[in-house]
């Protein structure tokens, strides 16, 4: 359809909303122009209009559809196969499978699957890369076929940089304008991804957050994304950030400071004059850590910074005139002297940041760069990577490392033969940055030479330590990553470091030079330069005008389409086979792509009144890098020994990521992570359980199946923030297979949550006073929960009673963290799938 002529068409939101529009939170602005704009075709959107913008009921479901969707190569995986496989079934059914077809624009990136297994050299990029493709092939290819079979997803082949920068640097609109309705129209850009770090994108005014992939698929196959209205915390900034801090330190404290409040992914903004101070980047990098801080966004509304990152970034004139200009009139436009009515206010001045690093085992924790100190045990630093969207995306931390390295370089330091260095960037827009600024070249004499354009280490994909650091790990020492990412949970950055620290760019440049993590990085010299002098951190460190003046010299807006380009023209990607037919042509050997059980019509609600068997009792912040693990198959565990069974090589069984798209796989990996531990008894290894009517402790899976072949029912109890850190929808797909009814915590994270939800599993909310520590349970002891479909609400009540195998009964009334109808609707219906796919079939 040709629309129209005349100019583009757009909500009035001044005249909607009237005086109350300045007193609204940005993000409510924006949620509130997708229903009115909607209004007039979904009868639910015209019921929110009504209820929550002229009633004021902030208790209304909200039908939220955004402009697009993301999602990356370790998370599209399982929703392409779960896609995949509809369409078999509803073909078997005598179908039309091609009614399973994404009906809004979907990008994938390819960044997950990359790993550093060669380093150090300029050639690792071209290495790395080869081993990726041949690794991946066949998983590349089921996404080559989505390509084909789904007119309105796109990949973006290896090698073109991590999703979040993708979006950042390319595809984020931040004023979208589109054909809708037959007329043109000017709305804000508005997404979800399949990946926690989504909020990134709100460091520039777009408004998107992370959900799991069952969420994802429902919204490509036409569901709404359901919301109540967002309570909203605004943050408070004034003053000014000193010389030498970094957007790191600013990110790490931001995310202390709100993981001491109880957000339970609640939206966050940014308000105050202090805002006006910070970089599109920096305010980019502190957005990425809104998981880690706890809150579904992390969102800095537009302004004239964020005009510059556009124009910086090589956007079309035309384009940045024409969303600057909707944004004021809109009243979107950033106001530094606005006081929005937030649900909660909270205050930073930006004075009182200093630099910073957090750890060990959690991003909150953060400490001040002056803070370390020695350690009866030996901690070398076994990994020190630029890695990770958090912060490669920002070209100021990126340049400021380069002018470390430069620096170090010029005094004849070097690295120790043990620290495993690598550069991962988020975007190939980063090599001729460096390159121009005279930076590429220092920081690959010092070991950090450009890997891939991936997330590599930041995920777990770090590939083996040096041969030198393992012989220093036989001598006892305690190995340390010191990385730029997002999360440092133990084991997640490589097996066998348990302690990881994030910081910024050039700490990590600073400690790979210094190798010994016990040194006071502020007083203890780094190395000795050539003439016999110590080197210490202030002698390397840039001033602001030297960064400055980098970066003014390196900066050009045309490289971004230049790179980009390069990188879609992949010949390597272009010469990889796919089918082109509608029907993906499964192979029953593959041990990476397996259609999944419960991809079927006839699955069964798992709510009602049952007693069922404690299957793990886990205590606080069990992470879903816990759950479900994303790192190096082992070869002596039980998901390896299935491969290997299959004549996989033991010495190379790929990642668990990668192996997504194989059911058998990622159930025996549940829980496999050496830090989980099973308060049912005593010295239970990771993976494993008790079977209580046998007392025999085996694989989880094993005992799951006997549970299932009996038919008792099994639940999980856990404590407080329960599947915190990554989307990935396995963790709850997971618990799925070994028949989880229900999971008890103390609390929830909020994606987790969700995909609990999604997959059939009832969350439900312990009451104050009870933790899993304080119900003591052991074998022999069960748990009964009831919770008919018919009673179950939005925060229903639910009675639970823990019966003890000595006759003791302790009963307490939890809460159903199910927060909206639509939750209640999936898990009566048995989970997501099941309800998508019946509603596919009674279509055709």
């Amino acid at each position: 359809m040709i629309p129209p002529a005349g100019p583009p068409m757009m909500v009035d939101l001044p005249g909607a909303l009237g005086a109350r529009l300045r007193r609204m939170p940005w993000v409510h602005r924006i949620l509130a122009e997708n229903l009115l704009r909607r209004r007039v075709v979904d009868a639910d959107a015209d019921h929110a209009v009504v209820e929550w913008l002229e009633r004021g009921d902030r208790t209304v479901e909200l039908p939220f559809v955004p402009a697009r969707l993301l999602m990356h190569d370790t998370t599209c995986g399982p929703a392409l196969v779960d896609l995949a496989a509809m369409r078999s079934v509803i073909a078997a059914e005598g179908g039309d499978p091609r009614r399973i077809v994404p009906g809004l624009r979907v990008d994938v990136s390819t960044d997950h699957s990359i790993a550093v297994d060669s380093y150090g050299t300029r050639s690792a990029l071209a290495a790395n890369l080869t081993t990726e493709m041949a690794r991946n092939a066949e998983r590349f290819g089921l996404m080559k076929w989505a390509d084909n079979a789904f007119p309105s997803l796109h990949v973006h082949p290896p090698g073109t940089g991590i999703m979040h920068t993708i979006n950042l640097e390319r595809l984020a609109t931040v004023v979208s304008r589109e054909t809708w309705q037959g007329r043109e129209w000017l709305f804000p850009d508005t997404l979800i991804g399949t990946d926690s770090h989504t909020p990134m994108i709100n460091g520039i005014g777009a408004l998107g957050w992370g959900v799991g992939g069952l969420e994802a698929e429902s919204v490509m196959l036409g569901m709404p994304v359901t919301l109540r209205v967002p309570e909203v915390v605004g943050v408070r900034l004034t003053g000014r950030l000193h010389p030498g801090v970094t957007a790191t330190d600013l990110a790490l404290t931001v995310t202390e400071m709100l993981r001491g409040v109880r957000l339970d992914g609640r939206f966050v903004e940014f308000f105050g004059p202090g805002v006006l101070t910070l970089s599109a980047g920096t305010r980019a990098v502190v957005a990425n850590m809104a998981p880690e801080f706890g809150g579904a966004t992390g969102y800095f509304p537009p302004d004239a910074a964020v005009i510059a990152y556009l124009r910086a970034t090589g956007r079309a004139s035309a384009h940045v005139r024409q969303a600057e200009d909707y944004l004021r009139r809109q009243q979107l436009w950033f106001d530094p002297g606005a006081a929005p009515d937030y649900d909660l206010v909270l205050d930073l001045d930006l004075d009182a940041v200093v630099p910073s690093l957090a750890g060990p085992h959690r991003p909150q924790d953060r400490i001040a760069r002056g803070a370390t100190s020695a350690s009866g045990e030996k901690r070398p630093v076994a990994i020190a990577a630029i890695t990770s969207c958090t912060n490669t995306s920002d070209p100021r931390l990126l340049v400021t490392a380069g002018l470390v390295a430069r620096a170090a370089v010029a005094r004849g330091l070097s690295v120790p033969a043990w620290v495993k260095t690598s550069l991962a960037p988020g975007s190939p827009t980063a090599a001729a940055l460096l390159e121009r600024a005279g930076l590429r070249a220092p920081l690959e004499a010092l070991g950090f030479a450009i890997v891939a354009y991936g997330c590599t280490t930041c995920i777990g994909n770090s590939g083996p330590l040096s041969l030198a650091m393992d012989a220093l790990m036989e001598e006892g020492a305690k190995p340390v990553a010191v990385l730029s990412g997002n999360r440092n949970f133990p084991g997640r950055v490589h097996q066998a470091v348990s302690d990881s620290y994030l910081a910024a760019p050039p700490l990590a440049v600073a400690y790979a030079l210094a190798g010994d993590f016990n040194i006071g990085i502020e007083v203890d010299p780094l190395g000795t330069a050539s003439d016999g002098s110590p080197v210490f951190l202030r002698d390397l460190w840039p001033s602001e005008s030297e960064i400055d003046t980098a970066l003014a010299a390196a900066a050009r807006p045309d490289d971004f389409d230049a790179a980009y380009a390069a990188a879609e023209a992949s010949s390597t990607w272009m010469a990889l086979s796919a089918s082109k037919e509608p029907l993906y042509p499964w192979n029953e050997a593959s041990t990476y792509l397996r259609p999944p059980s419960f991809v079927a019509r006839d699955a069964q609600s798992r709510l009602g009144h049952y007693t069922a068997w404690p299957l793990l009792v886990l205590g606080d912040d069990i992470t879903t890098d816990h759950i479900s693990p994303a790192g190096a198959i082992p070869a002596r565990g039980e998901a390896g020994r299935w491969l290997v069974e299959r004549g996989e090589r033991p010495d190379d069984l790929n990642v668990f990521s990668a192996r997504r798209g194989n059911w058998e796989v990622m159930l025996r990996g549940l829980f496999t992570n050496p830090s989980v531990r099973n308060l049912l008894g005593p010295d239970i290894p990771a993976g494993s359980t008790i079977h209580a009517p046998s007392g025999e402790v085996l694989p989880l899976w094993q005992v799951a199946a006997r549970y299932a072949a009996a038919g008792e029912a099994v639940v999980v109890v856990a404590g407080d923030r329960y599947g915190m850190g990554s989307s990935r929808d396995w963790a709850a797909k997971g618990q799925y297979l070994l028949g989880v009814r229900a999971v008890l915590a103390v609390g929830f994270e909020r994606i987790h949550r969700s995909n609990l939800c999604n997959m059939g599993i009832l969350p439900l909310e312990f009451p104050a006073n009870v933790h899993p520590a304080s119900l003591s349970l052991g074998t022999g002891d069960r748990i009964e929960i009831d919770m008919p479909g018919d009673a179950l609400a939005p925060s229903a009540p639910c009675t639970v009673r823990v019966l003890y195998a000595d006759g003791r009964i302790r009963a307490f009334t939890a809460r159903a963290a199910v927060e909206t109808g639509a939750e209640v609707r999936v898990l009566a219906a048995g989970g997501l799938l099941p309800l998508m796919l019946r509603a596919s079939l009674t279509a055709s």
